[in-house]
């Protein structure tokens, strides 16, 4: 489980943030240490699994980046059981290190593990993580636990292909960060204010017939919010950042067992035209899935459009 506090600089595009995970030994082994992902680095320098898969795929532009469009996670300080533990990077991989414990998590025990942590956000065009001025895709931001399973560690750099191999578990994750800023995220919404303020936002977006081009950002307001989203069983929480949203939403009935989705959809002006019936393409996807595989779990689901170099798009619970 985790919880973890976070706040956008959005002068210094960073992420200050401390992340508290209860880790659960459900193996019949002891582990003496922990391995951890630590996937931010993989855009620190031009020497990283990242980079070289990038080469290898044809594109040199994370390989000669400039110092301010790389991205890193640093100010790590771990502690199990409220105890400093020596921890070490990965020999080969500075996106991968490893916890030795003062002494092993018994098969069936709980330890409590804390650490804070710096991100600094690096530019959008690489992958999945990143920012495009002030506009933020959060992804693989967060010190993460690997997978021990019964073949063992699965310790793994970031890359581009392949990043889902995670720890089932929950979150609890708070995000401060300018009042004007609109959040997708993974996670259910718990404040009432946010919730309202977003309805507000709909409702205008309802009413535009022509959304323009302007792509300029307004002013971050001086006041912050701190907006909490709770969600339990997934393996991964992402979320996305930006003052320019707009805003539409909906809901469909699941074929089976006719419980409610809300659905929401965050789109700036760029593609407005395409994003008016978003709505409407969600209800169609998420009711003929859950016709065809199973009824959705979530109590919503978010599309957004962002501007990750992904291309397609990309999926996040």
């Amino acid at each position: 489980s985790h919880t973890i506090d976070v706040e956008l600089d959005d002068e210094r595009h960073t992420l200050e943030g401390v992340s508290y995970i209860e880790y659960t030994n459900n193996s019949d082994t002891d582990l003496g240490f922990i391995w951890f992902h630590l996937w931010p680095n993989a855009y620190k320098n031009n020497s990283t699994a990242l980079c070289k898969q990038k080469v290898e795929n044809g594109s040199t532009a994370l390989f000669y980046a400039k110092e301010s469009e790389r991205g890193h996670i640093s100010d790590l300080d771990f502690k199990v059981n409220g105890k400093m533990v020596r921890w070490d990077y990965h020999p080969e991989h500075i996106d991968i290190c490893k916890l030795i414990l003062n002494k092993p998590v018994k098969a069936g025990e709980t330890v409590y593990i804390s650490t804070p942590f710096t991100v600094k956000i690096p530019d959008a065009k690489f992958s999945r993580l990143g920012h495009i001025g002030q506009s933020y895709m959060i992804t693989q931001w967060y010190p993460k636990p690997a997978v021990y399973d019964n073949n063992g560690w699965h310790i793994m750099p970031y890359l581009s292909q392949g990043e889902f191999y995670s720890e089932n578990g929950s979150f609890d994750v708070s995000i401060t960060l300018p009042n004007n800023y609109t959040v997708g995220s993974t996670g259910d919404l718990q404040n009432k204010s946010e919730i309202e303020r977003i309805n507000l936002l709909s409702e205008i977006s309802d009413t535009i017939t022509n959304f323009g081009t302007d792509m300029s950002f307004p002013k971050s307001e001086e006041t912050k919010k701190t907006i909490r989203y709770i969600q339990k069983n997934i393996h991964d929480f992402g979320w996305f950042a930006d003052k320019r949203y707009h805003i539409l939403q909906g809901s469909v009935e699941l074929p089976y067992s006719g419980r409610k989705v809300y659905l929401y959809t965050m789109f700036t002006n760029n593609e407005a035209h395409l994003w008016k019936n978003s709505i409407e393409y969600m209800r169609d996807a998420i009711y003929y899935y859950s016709l065809w595989n199973g009824d959705y779990p979530f109590n919503h689901c978010t599309a957004v459009d962002g501007t990750i170099a992904a291309g397609g798009g990309m999926e996040y619970p």
